[in-house]
C-alpha cells in the first residue's frame, strides 16, 4: 500500500532514546517497557528493527548524553542511522537502508514526540511510506515553562492528529503497543 514499488517489508524504527534526550521524559518507564516489548515483537517475526541517534550541540557525539539508554540493547546486526535533523531521512543513509531490506512500511516509537517523532513521521509519509505510530511507546520533555502544552497533551495530539493523517496511496495509523503487528 504504500507508493514505494516492490518494497512489501516492515521495520521498526526506534528514534533518538538516548540518555541526554529522555533523562526527564514524561512516562519514561512505561515507554521504555513497550519499546522493550515492540523490540521483542519485531525480532521474532524477523522484522528489522532500525536504531537512530541524533548528535548535535547538546548531544556531541561520543559523550554520555549521546549515549543510547542502557535499558534498550541495540543488536550488533541491527543498523544504526546517526542524524543531525529532526527528520530522520535528512542527511542519513535512512533511505538506503529501507530499501535494502525493501522497506515499505514503518512502525515508529522514541523520542521526542514534538520534534523528532513528528518529523521523522511525517518526512516518511512525504517520502511514500506507510507508517504506523505507536501511541503509547513515544514520550517528550515537559515543556510548558516555554509555552508547550503538557508533555501528556502533546503526546494525545499527535496520536490524535497522527490517526486522520490521509495521502494517496500511503496509511497512516496509530496503535497500542499491544496491537501492533509487523505484518505488511
Amino acid at each position: 500500500m504504500s507508493t514505494l514499488p516492490d518494497r512489501p517489508n516492515t521495520a521498526l524504527l526506534i528514534i533518538d532514546m538516548q540518555k541526554g534526550v529522555v533523562a526527564e521524559a514524561y512516562d519514561r518507564d512505561t515507554v521504555i517497557a513497550n519499546i522493550n516489548a515492540l523490540l521483542d515483537g519485531a525480532r521474532s517475526a524477523a522484522v528489522p528493527v532500525v536504531w537512530i541517534q541524533h548528535h548535535g550541540d547538546e548531544l556531541p557525539q561520543g559523550s554520555e548524553e549521546w549515549e543510547y539508554i542502557p535499558e534498550l540493547a541495540r543488536l550488533e546486526a541491527e543498523p544504526l542511522v546517526h542524524k543531525a535533523y529532526g527528520d530522520s531521512f535528512e542527511g542519513t543513509d535512512l533511505e538506503s537502508v529501507l530499501a535494502r531490506a525493501a522497506i515499505g512500511r514503518l512502525v515508529v516509537a522514541g523520542a521526542q514526540t514534538d520534534a523528532c517523532i513528528r518529523s521523522t513521521i511525517h518526512g516518511a509519509f512525504n517520502r511514500g511510506y506507510d507508517v504506523t505510530l505507536v501511541g503509547d511507546a513515544h514520550t517528550t520533555d515537559d515543556l510548558t515553562q516555554w509555552g508547550a502544552p503538557a508533555p501528556e497533551a502533546v503526546i494525545a495530539h499527535t496520536n490524535l492528529y497522527w490517526r486522520f493523517q490521509t495521502a494517496p496511496g500511503r496509511t497512516a495509523s496509530v496503535e497500542e503497543t499491544s496491537a501492533v503487528t509487523f505484518s505488511a
